[in-house]
């Protein structure tokens, strides 16, 4: 196994009680083909994971790819709603589907018709939510409870709504965060794993596999053969985890 890991495999040693990790990848309906390869590395451990798909962006071949999986008997994978159709509303600062440019109403409206439509094309869906970007507006968190959503998965960066009812379970490692605006490596990558693993919560990673090459992915499987094989590690889905969280 490559050094980049070692901090994170030094933390599981020490660890005194069981370090939940959860995989979030987000933006399905784009880059079917890059989707498709994610997938297989996650087959090779059954290691959860959970997709975040964009309903409107849910192409022909993207639901073949996720439905396939369950003719198949794979329950590694789950998928839950990324957005509605992962467009920013804001006229200045940063990008948001579901800032304060939208109004409860407008939220709502799009979320119940990306749900609507997820559970059309693709069977159950958890009432798991991502909105696009990682961020929302204050009373998006009230919306998603109206709706029937128990669960808000955002960047840890992003604090916590505290809506009764909805479990906020932030990812903590973007593998594909900037420093001073340069991409980190690898060795930076496993000293963030290493840190959120002796934080108080689940580790979290995002990825994103539209722009995942052969380094990435080779990199990721040394991730899930050392978090599938580890005494101290677990892994779960994000729905799992919000009725028993780490």
């Amino acid at each position: 196994m490559s050094d980049w890991l070692a901090p994170l495999r030094a933390a599981l040693d020490g660890s005194e009680r069981p370090v939940s990790f959860f995989f979030r990848d987000d933006d399905a309906g784009w880059d079917d083909d890059a989707l498709e390869s994610l997938l297989d590395l996650f087959e090779v451990n059954r290691t959860p994971l959970d997709v975040a798909a964009i309903p409107t962006a849910v192409s022909a071949r993207t639901v073949e790819l996720l439905t396939s999986l369950r003719t198949a008997g794979r329950h590694d994978v789950v998928v839950h709603q990324h957005g509605w159709a992962h467009v920013n509303h804001e006229t200045a600062g940063r990008k948001c589907e579901f800032g304060p440019a939208r109004s409860p109403e407008q939220q709502a409206d799009d979320i119940a018709r990306g749900r609507d439509l997820l559970q059309a094309l693709l069977g159950d869906v958890p009432p798991v939510f991502t909105p696009p970007w990682n961020r929302c507006a204050p009373w998006t968190g009230d919306v998603l409870r109206d709706l029937g959503f128990t669960v808000l998965s955002r960047d840890v960066s992003a604090g916590t709504l505290r809506v009764p009812g909805l479990v906020e379970l932030p990812v903590t490692v973007d593998w594909f965060a900037k420093r001073r605006k340069v991409p980190i490596d690898r060795q930076a990558r496993g000293a963030l794993l290493a840190e959120a693993a002796q934080g108080p919560g689940p580790v979290g990673l995002m990825l994103h596999h539209q722009v995942m090459g052969d380094a990435d992915r080779a990199d990721l499987a040394e991730l899930l053969l050392l978090v599938s094989a580890h005494p101290a590690s677990k892994t779960a889905h994000l729905a799992e985890l919000a009725v028993s969280p780490a």
